[in-house]
């Protein structure tokens, strides 16, 4: 049996996005959407979200290159002069991992966002990581015991099968994406031993920022058994604040509500829904 998500990240970053989140899932096949509870756009998406029903709303837990949900001053070692989270990925993740002081601040602020979130009154489908900040293993271990507490089980570990991204003629998988998808693979056994529900197979990462119709329509062709999840970055223009240099996110909106795509995922048989519809 064939069950796929089909997802879109960075929801309540700008007006921009979320109206590319509503059109996806009113005219295409987007069925999920990971919200940044505390980003500029976050009220305008929780209220799109409250008339879509059927949209199913996740957490993406932030902790790069925004604004933390609490007080700078209770979070000093994650932000940077300007009270934003840092850019520094590679530095931040070891001081996270070496630092207590800095380890507890991110625990506070995974805590912070999830109560965010609570406070939104809708339900949690799922959560995942802003730039898969996750496979961090400490934050990680932070992430599932928030989403212990509030009872959500589904939560993305982006392992990408290279074979079917390069057999679709596409383009092909670099490295990185390959290395990502190992430890993710790694990282999934951990989380489904602790009872997590997690998706065989995710499809987004070789392509993130350019997942276009044809490439959507090559995976949904291929797609294989079991549970599935297709993640995107829609929006309704390609230049807001916040976006990330040389993403095609209109294309990628494009790409949700293609006719052919459409086609191909109702010829594909899978059940289609957010990860509480995952077994």
């Amino acid at each position: 049996m064939k069950r796929l998500v089909v997802t879109a990240d960075d929801f309540g970053l700008a007006v921009e996005v979320n109206a590319g989140v509503e059109e996806a899932h009113r005219d295409g096949i987007l069925t999920a959407a990971s919200l940044m509870v505390g980003a500029p756009a976050a009220a305008d998406a929780v209220a799109r979200a409250r008339r879509l029903p059927d949209l199913k709303v996740g957490l993406h837990v932030v902790l790069l290159e925004s604004r933390p949900v609490l007080p700078r001053e209770k979070v000093p070692d994650l932000v940077d002069a300007h009270g934003r989270f840092r850019s520094d990925m590679v530095r931040l993740a070891f001081e996270i991992f070496a630092r207590p002081s800095v380890r507890a601040q991110m625990r506070s602020e995974v805590a912070a966002q999830f109560s965010a979130f609570r406070d939104t009154g809708l339900t949690l489908d799922h959560v995942n990581a802003h730039k898969h900040f996750h496979l961090h293993p400490t934050i990680l271990a932070a992430v599932m015991a928030e989403a212990e507490k509030a009872g959500v089980k589904g939560v993305r570990l982006p392992v990408e099968p290279a074979a079917v991204v390069d057999a679709t003629g596409q383009g092909t998988s670099p490295f990185g994406a390959k290395a990502t998808a190992w430890w993710a693979g790694i990282l999934r056994a951990r989380a489904r031993a602790r009872g997590f529900r997690i998706p065989d197979q995710v499809f987004g990462l070789a392509w993130s920022g350019a997942m276009t119709a044809a490439r959507t329509a090559a995976l949904l062709e291929r797609l294989p058994e079991g549970d599935t999840e297709i993640y995107f970055h829609p929006a309704t223009a390609d230049a807001f604040p916040g976006h990330a240099p040389g993403y095609r996110y209109a294309d990628e909106l494009a790409a949700l509500v293609d006719a052919d795509v459409i086609t191909t995922a109702e010829k594909s048989r899978a059940s289609r829904g957010g990860f509480l519809d995952l077994r």
